[in-house]
């Protein structure tokens, strides 16, 4: 096995790759329809015609589990791209700025910090309306403090250090310096953060979605799937139980990556 590629790496690798050909090519996994099904066919449990069974409706649940990863999966990246949109400019200027807009932005960090994420995700839902792109924006905004507190700091310790005076020293501009220093050794924590947020963010969805503020029936998403299901726990259990063990699965997957992106040199 060569070098760079190390039993770590594939354990990460494995998963990932896993959930994006689930993600983007679905039919490789299914030919069942996820949104049609055989009445005389409902409430299967799981054989091998239907892995993971079927539901009131007498629709396949594998299928229904496969084609709502891009759903649920989609949102949480959308999410984690709309904090770091964010966050990013809001870091560099607390970092940067004048003390008055430090002092700003940390204390509305702090203040959106307080509040329990999945509260202000839902606030900002009851204002914008259900969706699932709103589902997202909510999610990713309601995240968006922790990626400012930490960028903010980074960019505070890469002021500190050396280079960044040389760089200064040697007639670098303000906005040389921003791009070629402090923004590339501020973004790697993030970065990290990012994957690891990726998991909250999958599971924020899935929480919302089950309370009906995602996409409308019959959508396959993994959240959703769980709404609908629930009547049926006691005679139905793979209904919920298998979108439950995908959202499990992918957050763990995210908390991986994170770990991977943490420990590397």
């Amino acid at each position: 096995m060569p070098h760079h590629i190390t039993p770590t790496r594939l354990a990460v690798a494995l998963p990932v790759i896993m959930l994006a050909l689930v993600a983007f090519w679905p039919a490789l996994f299914s030919s069942q329809n996820p949104l049609t099904g055989l009445p005389a066919e409902y409430l299967t449990a799981p054989s091998s015609h239907h892995w993971f069974g079927t539901d009131q409706f007498g629709r396949d649940v594998f299928a229904r589990v496969v084609y709502g990863s891009f759903s649920t999966l989609s949102s949480a990246v959308l999410a984690v791209g709309v904090s770091l949109l964010l966050a990013i400019p809001a870091g560099l200027l607390a970092g940067l700025g004048n003390p008055r807009i430090e002092r700003a932005i940390r204390a509305c960090a702090d203040i959106v910090l307080s509040i329990p994420e999945i509260f202000l995700s839902l606030s900002i839902i009851t204002l914008i309306g259900p969706g699932a792109i709103h589902v997202a924006l909510a999610v990713g905004i309601s995240q968006t403090a922790g990626f400012v507190r930490m960028i903010h700091t980074e960019v505070a310790r890469v002021q500190a250090t050396e280079y960044m005076e040389a760089a200064i020293g040697i007639g670098g501009t303000f906005s040389q310096v921003v791009l070629r220093h402090v923004l590339p050794n501020s973004l790697a924590p993030a970065l990290a953060l990012a994957s690891l947020r990726l998991g909250t963010a999958i599971l924020a969805i899935s929480t919302i979605c089950f309370l009906g503020y995602g996409p409308p029936p019959p959508t396959p998403e993994w959240g959703l799937m769980i709404t609908e299901g629930r009547d049926y726990l006691s005679t139905a259990w793979w209904i919920t139980t298998f979108p439950g063990l995908a959202i499990i699965f992918s957050a763990w997957t995210a908390s991986l990556v994170s770990h991977a992106l943490r420990s590397t040199p």
